[in-house]
């Protein structure tokens, strides 16, 4: 009995002796994001535009349309992000599209660790653009682009989410969006 007694007082007092290191909780997680599978289907309307979005995606008119036609949101509802798509006719104004574009990307630069852009060069399909993809933290609209035939259309986009800026965990999201948004450039035409 006394040696049971003696293997009990020594096994609690090894217990806490072994908790002696002070606490450290662990790091902040961040939920799984289950990405769906790629399958697109046409937006080809009565809209001086076409392309192809995601099945996932839904479409509506945008409530910031002020009276202008062809404004659109391309909704993902489930990364709660808008794609919103704005549409001008060119009447010898190019220059202020395009100008009010760059300064609507470049809005971004006190909270951006860079501004990448890209030139859309597509004359086969009288397409030509600029894409803005914009990485930081804390960036609102991590990617945005224009679309022009130069002579008669102007097409803006740019990316939303609808939640507090954290791109870091956002990232495996803005990339599977930005392949979707790739895509419907890649595909886009003027009727």
């Amino acid at each position: 009995m006394k040696l049971a007694i003696r293997y009990t007082i020594l096994l609690v007092m090894a217990f806490f002796l072994s908790c002696q290191s002070p606490f450290a909780p662990k790091p902040r997680g961040y939920f799984r994001i289950d990405l769906p599978e790629k399958s697109y289907q046409d937006f080809d309307t009565t809209y001086p535009y076409k392309f192809e979005y995601p099945t996932y995606a839904t479409i509506s008119e945008s409530e910031h349309a002020q009276g202008e036609k062809y404004w659109i949101n391309i909704q993902f509802k489930s990364f709660d992000a808008t794609l919103h798509i704005s549409y001008k006719l060119v009447n010898g104004n190019l220059i202020t599209y395009l100008e009010d574009a760059y300064t609507l990307a470049t809005k971004h630069i006190p909270k951006a660790d860079a501004i990448y852009d890209s030139l859309i060069i597509e004359r086969n399909r009288d397409l030509f653009g600029l894409m803005y993809q914009i990485e930081g933290s804390e960036v609102a609209s991590p990617y945005q682009f224009l679309l022009t035939d130069s002579t008669s259309h102007f097409v803006r986009g740019a990316l939303y989410f609808n939640t507090i800026p954290n791109n870091d965990s956002l990232q495996p999201v803005i990339n599977f969006l930005k392949d979707d948004i790739d895509h419907m450039i890649n595909t886009f035409q003027w009727n």
